[in-house]
């Protein structure tokens, strides 16, 4: 359904490895980028993790089926083209949740954020702000993702930029202490 959110989440096949460099990194980021400037998507929070992903995402005028479709086809063909390998990649088709606004969106843009603490990629707050492999970067004005929506999710937070980009990392902040597991009412 056209303005539906979903919390997609891809996994590797048998736990293995989806990213390998950060050109494989990029190469997946430049598809979630022309999804998103071609308004099939609305990304309001992402993290690559080496054996899995998290996207945070509003449907566009396409269904999520057929941005999925593209995004995951492509990738995999150039990665199995760039690292010499034939087969599937990823573990069955990615998972999509599909999400009320209200109170979920803001717990699942913590959640997905802090994966990269969570598993040990970045060692702190700070460090997961300038993590260029996670949303979070962008929200915090690290990393510039044109492609992300930083205002429409740090509009929730405040009216003024710099006001609502301490407001925000304050909400991820508190929520590092409320373990691994978005707190869904």
């Amino acid at each position: 359904a056209p303005g539906a959110l979903h919390h997609v989440i891809g996994r590797g096949i048998e736990g293995s490895a989806i990213y390998r460099t950060d050109g494989d990194r990029e190469d997946f980021l430049s598809r979630v980028a022309d999804l998103c400037q071609n308004a099939a998507l609305i990304m309001y929070a992402w993290a690559l993790l080496p054996n899995h992903f998290h996207l945070l995402v509003r449907t566009g005028g396409d269904p999520l089926a057929k941005s999925m479709r593209k995004l995951l086809t492509g990738y995999v063909v150039n990665f199995n083209h760039r690292h010499k390998r034939l087969g599937h990649l990823f573990q069955n088709r990615y998972k999509s949740i599909i999400c009320e606004d209200e109170p979920y969106l803001l717990e699942l843009i913590r959640y997905i954020h802090l994966n990269p603490l969570r598993a040990s990629l970045v060692s702190n707050l700070r460090d997961l702000s300038r993590y260029p492999w996670s949303g979070h970067s962008a929200l915090m004005g690290e990393v510039r993702r044109q492609w992300q929506d930083v205002v429409g999710v740090l509009a929730r937070f405040g009216k003024r930029t710099k006001e609502a980009t301490q407001r925000y990392e304050a909400y991820v902040r508190e929520g590092i202490a409320r373990g691994r597991r978005p707190e869904l009412v």
